[in-house]
């Protein structure tokens, strides 16, 4: 039987409360989101008038239901993962890739294999530089070249401790990196699954000032298609809609703010503009930041957005829709660094955008 390796959970501070630490230490691969599930299953249920959740494993938290207009604030708890689909005669794990990987970040990591007997620590390996050629060397390996090495002798022994079909995660978890700039290997987007259920909590003692109803809903499956906030949409039907994602930060050396915009880590959550974006809730969202003197930034899009969004918007009939962004750098690869004052400042811009509401805003224009 496996032993047990449990996630090392941050110490919650005053940046870093528990509800967040506990969903950057909870594994949740596209489609094995349990473990996040259960952190905002805690945290969330009981500041809520009505919670469920639904075939897809989405968690649907809703605060003051006779409300008018319904908001649906939403950040998927998942994040990108490897699925194993091979055993080979001497035990060694191949895998497929659960969203967007970047091929070249993947060998020589500590990952943590799900089980059901607990969680199973494994090395990702390929072939050493010293056994390659040179043109091999200049080659990023295929998904096919590499594997993961639990220490097995054989296939037998490998199967009597993972299965096909069971999902890993890389080890690495949250850590300060200096003053309030953080480092995890999921930030995308445990930060948006924890502003949209921390907005709620905040309204909560609050409930009797919204006109709005207010539902909170961690997504599951954006990382491999926005499948979750597709159902959410359908099954909530909102007038309104805000996405809470990461969006890149382009203060970095090698990215070209010509193609990409100018956006900072530290410099306030983004504001997105364009197709996807609703006017009414991009006008009501900047002015929100403007009143409260919070630090923002902006980003233009001009298609549908990468996020929720971009489902949130198309749901039944049609849904005035917003995207909020938080900054982030070195996206989609085992470090992802976000500054927390940013994480905050989006928590307190959307508690204000929501108590703004006014009975009948539905976006319409």
């Amino acid at each position: 039987m496996a032993k047990s390796r449990k996630s090392p959970v941050p110490a919650a501070t005053p940046l870093v409360p528990p509800f967040l630490a506990e969903l950057l230490a909870a594994r949740s691969p596209s489609g094995a989101e349990q473990e996040a599930q259960a952190v905002f299953d805690t945290h969330v249920k009981p500041a809520a008038d009505r919670y469920e959740n639904d075939a897809l494993g989405n968690r649907i938290a809703t605060l003051n239901p006779a409300g008018d207009p319904v908001l649906l604030l939403a950040g998927h708890i998942d994040e990108l993962g490897l699925q194993i689909s091979y055993v080979n005669k001497d035990g060694y794990l191949y895998f497929n890739a659960i969203g967007g990987h970047d091929r070249v970040m993947i060998p020589g990591r500590r990952v943590i294999i799900s089980t059901r007997e607990g969680p199973v620590l494994g090395v990702t390996g390929k072939r050493a530089i010293h056994l390659m050629e040179d043109a091999d060397r200049k080659k990023v390996p295929e998904l096919h070249e590499m594997w993961i090495d639990i220490g097995a002798k054989s296939k037998k022994e490998a199967l009597a401790r993972v299965r096909i079909g069971d999902v890993a995660t890389y080890q690495p978890g949250f850590e300060l990196l200096h003053g309030t700039v953080g480092v995890a290997r999921a930030f995308d987007n445990k930060v948006g699954a924890y502003v949209v259920g921390e907005v709620l909590r905040r309204l909560a003692p609050q409930r009797k000032k919204l006109a709005a109803r207010v539902v909170a809903v961690a997504t599951a499956q954006e990382e491999i298609g926005v499948r979750g906030a597709t159902a959410a949409a359908y099954s909530v039907n909102p007038h309104l809609a805000v996405a809470v994602d990461v969006g890149h930060a382009t203060d970095h050396p090698d990215c070209d703010q010509r193609k990409y915009g100018e956006t900072t880590l530290g410099g306030g959550p983004i504001i997105c503009r364009g197709p996807n974006i609703n006017p009414f809730i991009y006008d009501r969202l900047v002015a929100c930041a403007e009143a409260l003197d919070i630090p923002h930034q902006f980003e233009a899009d001009p298609r549908p957005t990468g996020t929720d969004a971009r489902a949130l918007q198309m749901g039944r009939g049609g849904v005035a829709t917003g995207l909020v962004s938080i900054p982030l750098r070195y996206m989609h690869t085992p470090s992802e660094l976000v500054d927390l004052e940013d994480v905050e400042r989006t928590v307190q811009l959307l508690v204000a955008f929501a108590l703004g509401l006014k009975a009948g805003e539905h976006g319409r224009w």
